[in-house]
């Protein structure tokens, strides 16, 4: 399926999709990375599941979404990275005639999933941090992690086996939506944002997509270099 991002004059029909409430809704719904069935979107977006069902299919024809079958179950969830990436940047307050970044100090700010990895004043800082250590180095293939950023990554406490499949992935700068800076995306961000969350230095909070660092994350965090 090709990406609505993959061509501007695409660029239009992106409008269309997200003009209608409830698809935005959709959306919006699944930009944290998780695959959701079509009745808990339908419920998300306030709409009956005939409803939900053709703003699916026009979603998924637009390339804003993906489905995995299993069984008799369809579960959604957005293309890529992309066009979560496009969704946070458009992500404007209702009312706001621009969007407007959170205070500094408000959870979605300081640490957030974008896509599954680590977004906010968090995810810049541990881009800035492990690119200023030589830990992760940025290449024409995108972002790779270092042999000195592997070997650093497991001194501060990661799973030695995670690690090591970090040197297949690449990753890509993606640009924060609150601090207008990049963060670590693409397979590779989002692999090491896991390992984190099986480490025990993030945890989700109770709702939305803030992530709370944990006081031994924090610890180890500064162990590689990563400054608030």
């Amino acid at each position: 399926m090709v990406s609505p991002l993959a061509h501007p004059y695409q660029l239009a029909e992106v409008a269309s999709l997200l003009a209608e409430p409830a698809r935005a809704a959709m959306v919006l719904a699944l930009i944290d990375g998780t695959s959701r069935p079509a009745g808990e979107l339908a419920q998300a977006a306030g709409v009956s599941a005939a409803t939900a069902s053709a703003h699916l299919k026009r979603l998924l024809d637009g390339g804003m979404l993906a489905v995995h079958v299993q069984g008799r179950h369809r579960y959604y969830r957005l293309a890529d990275d992309d066009v979560a990436s496009m969704l946070e940047a458009m992500a404007i307050p209702r009312g706001a005639k621009h969007a407007v970044a959170p205070p500094a100090d408000t959870p979605l700010r300081m640490a957030r999933t974008c896509y599954r990895h680590l977004a906010g004043k968090l995810g810049v800082a541990f881009c800035d941090g492990l690119l200023a250590q030589g830990f992760l180095a940025m290449t024409g293939e995108g972002l790779r992690v270092t042999s000195p950023g592997a070997v650093a990554l497991v001194d501060a406490g990661l799973d030695h086996a995670a690690i090591h499949q970090l040197s297949d992935l690449k990753g890509r700068g993606c640009l924060d939506w609150t601090e207008r800076r990049l963060h670590v995306g693409g397979p590779l961000g989002v692999r090491m944002t896991a390992a984190m969350f099986d480490a025990g230095w993030l945890r989700r909070a109770r709702e939305g997509r803030a992530l709370v660092v944990t006081g031994d994350g924090l610890r180890r965090l500064g162990m590689l270099g990563v400054r608030m």
